[in-house]
């Protein structure tokens, strides 16, 4: 026997499943990006957003400095915040919204942010190595 239920029951459950995910997604993203358009967040555009941080600006001259000067502790400094600052997006979530924000599309994943800045970090590491004496005792 099975149980049938009014079409007023089932347009009352699609209205509840349609409406609260949205308020509380919307919710999300004014938290999480407060001047987001509305326009799902990309790889790219996540990574130009956290590139553009603050912390990512500071970063990226702290690079270049290390790499201009060729100054071994200043590219290590560089390096070790690099991994901080990427630690503290991808796995420091004290709220718990970044997976809702990511549903909703006003955040993107960090993927090639993170690509770009591990090859930051292995240019600067290369870049910088102490350099050694050749075959015939010069240096290069």
């Amino acid at each position: 026997m099975t149980r049938r239920y009014g079409l007023r029951h089932n347009a009352l459950i699609c209205l509840v499943f349609i409406l609260l995910p949205r308020s509380a997604l919307a919710e999300v993203c004014d938290k999480e990006r407060p001047g987001w358009d509305g326009a799902p967040v990309g790889l790219i555009g996540e990574a130009m957003n956290l590139f553009l941080s603050p912390a990512g600006i500071a970063l990226l001259l702290l690079s270049v400095v290390a790499l201009r000067f060729r100054h071994q502790w200043i590219g290590l400094g560089a390096v070790i915040l690099w991994t901080v600052f990427i630690t503290v997006v991808t796995m420091a979530d004290p709220t718990g919204l970044r997976p809702q924000a990511m549903a909703e599309g006003c955040v993107g994943p960090p993927t090639l942010f993170i690509v770009a800045v591990a090859a930051i970090c292995v240019g600067i590491v290369l870049y910088t190595k102490p350099r050694t004496g050749g075959a015939d005792g010069s240096e290069t």
